[in-house]
């Protein structure tokens, strides 16, 4: 025997027994007890060394002790004290009993045994001492108490011996290193050191106990009951997880999942969350609740893979009637703890038979159902249940459940609130943004919207807007922000957009236009805010790219206010960004915008989308992301579609981007040239008629002679009108394509022509009149050169 290993082996008789009874193993102070050798007994059934043949059954419970009659190896019988404790499976092997009993020898101290004094007998405290073998040789009453049997019992036997749990045997190593260091020590632990139901927490504070000498000839152990406070101490942790955990997104169901599962198994082994839908009062949670009622099960968890105990999938509906735990708390307001034994929930167990089964098979035996309520309004239930732990619920777990529920019942609140303004703001989108593209002889087009995946719906828009003489406008822009208030933004910047494309601005005037327009609206926004405060100047702005294509001419202009530049695949040549100037955003006022005009080929891709496409992931920069754009891009194969899909597929994390996204993609088409004629026109009016003769002719040689009577006559007009009050040179040019006849008179004079209504007597002022009534409609652009009237005829009606 040493101090490293002070353990005498002979001092305690001890042996184990698996759960079928065999010994399986036996130590020397067993042998010396009972004269059986280790080889005699060990495989062999306990029963064998009982007196009383009948006496063959195990003991029940955690723990056992009584006096037992024995079978010496000579034959007699011995009676003995044994105590057995329960041992659980672990590591692969089957429970087991330890069955241990001190060997007589072990007597109590004398007086003057330095041992005797450090017993503190008459302390309220629980106090153990054990000698330099780490048996127990002096206890006091408080200590019998907590474990549960007197010390003549007990006297002799090591903690780990007495206790019989893994918390004992951590106990005793911190009692071993207290005898081999000699300085004291602390620990804490959480178990049941005797025959009471429910374990308890406990400080263990250890000091080695000296002779006269200063010799360490034993160990104080003092056990001090501290439950209160680590029940305290658990309760904050679990409340502080919970403000962690819970809530982390701005989604209804993954923050009920997280209420669930922070509650599993810190406080029930078994959670369900019951919400109710909104829809089914108006759109708002009412502020009182009459059963019965309906839940739909928002999430659930258990301690038991796949949860086993749930009845309902996540998504379900019930009908909860009165007397169940869910409609009962929410009809009352208040917190409702119920008792299977008790029969609390007979009525609903009965009503619900599965439940009644699940209750029954799982041995649940007590609930406690709390209502989720934030901002005076009942969002739903949490049902807290209990079976792997046999305690019931007590008012503690009441707060502790009450507390975490209104914590997380204030993030469901905010994350259905969140998702309310989401839909609302995303109905508000897809009824501003265009719900199809038009189809044009200019180019085809396809496009794509996809909102934000947390930060929600924004200002994102694009368009395709048909313009006079086959022309086509392409605009994508950005507003800033998110939410309702950037979409009602977005759709007063598309209106005027839309507006002043009608009046054929060219793309740099049309931005100077609409940057003028996001100033105001900024100033709009501001009034009344100091400054630095929500609402000041400069609140509104946005980024916007505007193109406008020409069939005819194949040509592109484009002009962009801080947004990036399209990306342009011409036939055969790798894609690349359009060489645009940059031009300031939108809402900053007085600066210029410059625009670019380039030649496509027949058949080349223009792609326009916002800076949330190459922005969509934290994990890569924007550098890499256009470069994935190019290669998406770069495998075209003639289906705007596919290459839309293949392009959100490259760019956009699987979780969605981080902003909004629009991508608009088009591809050019061309009107052939013999589908146009144009016709320089003469000073002299009275060379109106041949012109209109020529007219007519071209109009039989395109097949197009039904419309030829109304050509003439808007032609009569438009020419006449340019000879009369335009300056030269002047220019007649027709184009049609399947549907539409186009007149078009250019001259060098900025001044507009207008509508007017001519009084009775006036000799002119018809003209422009009858162009109005003759055509599907009419109007003027302002040219670098001069302006251009136009009017379009239908070719459908001159079918008809």
């Amino acid at each position: 025997m040493s101090r490293v290993y002070p353990f005498d082996d002979v001092s305690t008789a001890r042996a184990v027994i698996d759960d079928d009874g065999t010994l399986v193993e036996w130590n020397e102070g067993a042998s010396r007890l009972l004269g059986h050798p280790a080889e005699a007994v060990l495989g062999r059934p306990a029963a064998q060394l009982l007196a009383e043949e009948d006496s063959t059954a195990l003991p029940t419970g955690s723990r056992w002790d009584g006096t037992v009659a024995l079978r010496h190896r000579d034959g007699r019988t011995v009676p003995v004290w044994l105590l057995a404790h329960r041992r659980p499976p672990q590591d692969g092997h089957g429970g087991s009993w330890l069955v241990v009993t001190p060997l007589p020898g072990t007597e109590p101290p004398e007086e003057d045994d330095p041992l005797a004094a450090a017993g503190l007998i008459q302390s309220p405290c629980a106090v153990a001492v054990y000698d330099a073998r780490l048996r127990l040789r002096r206890m006091n009453d408080a200590m019998a108490e907590a474990i549960g049997l007197p010390e003549e019992r007990l006297r002799g036997l090591r903690l780990a011996e007495i206790g019989g749990k893994p918390q004992s045997e951590e106990l005793e190593q911190g009692l071993l290193q207290v005898l081999t260091t000699g300085s004291p020590m602390d620990l804490q632990t959480y178990a049941r050191i005797g025959a009471e139901d429910r374990a308890h927490a406990w400080l263990a504070r250890m000091a080695p106990v000296r002779d006269a000498q200063g010799r360490v000839r034993g160990v104080c152990l003092a056990m001090h009951d501290v439950t209160d406070n680590y029940r305290a101490r658990q309760r904050l942790q679990l409340v502080n997880e919970a403000s962690v955990r819970v809530g982390s997104t701005l989604d209804v169901t993954r923050t009920a999942q997280e209420l669930a599962e922070v509650c599993v198994p810190a406080l029930a082994d078994f959670v369900t969350i019951d919400l109710l839908d909104p829809q089914d009062y108006g759109g708002e949670p009412p502020a009182r609740i009459t059963a019965p009622l309906t839940l739909r099960r928002a999430a659930h968890h258990s301690v038991l893979p796949g949860v086993p105990e749930a009845v309902l999938k996540p998504g379900q509906t019930e009908d909860y009637p009165p007397g169940s735990p869910q409609a009962d708390s929410l009809t009352a307001g208040h917190t409702i703890i119920a008792s299977v034994a008790a029969g609390e929930m007979r009525s609903w167990l009965t009503w619900s038979s599965v439940r009644g089964e699940r209750v029954r098979r799982f041995g649940i035996h007590s609930s406690m159902s709390v209502p989720v309520r934030a901002r005076g309004l009942t969002l739903g239930v949490a049902l807290f249940t209990r079976h792997r732990r046999p305690d019931p619920y007590t008012a503690d777990d009441r707060l502790l459940a009450e507390e975490i529920t209104t914590r997380a019942a204030v993030c469901i609140d905010n994350a259905r609130r969140y998702s309310r303004e989401r839909e609302t703001a995303l109905a508000l989108q897809r009824s501003l943004l265009p719900r199809m593209l038009p189809r044009t002889a200019a180019l085809e087009a396809s496009s794509r919207y996809l909102p934000a995946a947390r930060t929600g719906v924004g200002g994102d828009w694009f368009d395709v807007i048909p313009l006079s003489g086959m022309r086509v406008a392409m605009v994508v822009g950005d507003v800033v922000g998110h939410g309702v208030e950037a979409s009602a933004t977005m759709g007063r910047l598309r209106t005027a957009v839309r507006t002043l494309a009608d009046i054929d601005l060219a793309p740099d005037e049309l931005l100077t236009h609409l940057d003028d327009l996001v100033v105001r609206l900024s100033e709009e926004s501001g009034a009344g805010a100091g400054p630095g405060e929500a609402g000041s100047p400069g609140e509104v702005g946005a980024t916007c790219v505007y193109a406008v294509y020409d069939p005819v001419s194949r040509r592109c202009t484009v002009a962009r206010a801080g947004h990036p530049p399209p990306v342009v695949l011409r036939p055969g040549v790798a894609p690349q960004a359009l060489d645009v100037p940059a031009g300031p955003p939108l809402g900053l006022g007085g600066l210029p915008f410059e625009s670019t005009e380039v030649e496509l080929p027949l058949g080349t891709v223009l792609a326009l989308y916002t800076d949330g496409l190459v922005w969509s992931s934290r994990e890569r920069d924007p550098e890499t992301s256009r470069e994935m754009l190019y290669e998406a891009l770069g495998t075209y194969s003639n289906s705007l579609d596919g290459t839309c899909d293949r392009v959100l597929r490259s760019l956009l994390p699987p979780g969605g981007s981080a902003d909004d996204v629009a991508l608009l993609l088009a591809r050019t088409q061309g009107l052939p040239a013999a589908q146009v004629a144009t016709w320089d026109i003469p000073a002299d009016p009275a060379l109106v008629a041949p012109i209109r003769k020529q007219v007519v002719e071209q109009l039989d040689a395109w097949g197009l002679s039904e419309v030829a009577f109304t050509a003439e006559l808007v032609v009569s007009e438009l020419v006449t009108n340019a000879i009369r009050y335009g300056s030269h040179p002047i220019r007649l040019r027709l184009i049609h394509d399947e549907t539409t006849l186009i007149c078009e008179v250019s001259d060098t004079s900025h001044t507009a022509p207008h509508l007017r209504r001519a009084k009775i007597f006036d000799e002119g002022g018809r003209g422009l009149l009858l162009v109005a009534q003759l055509t599907q409609r009419w109007g003027s652009r302002h040219t670098p050169e001069g302006k251009t009237i136009w009017a379009e005829l239908s070719l459908f009606e001159a079918d008809q």
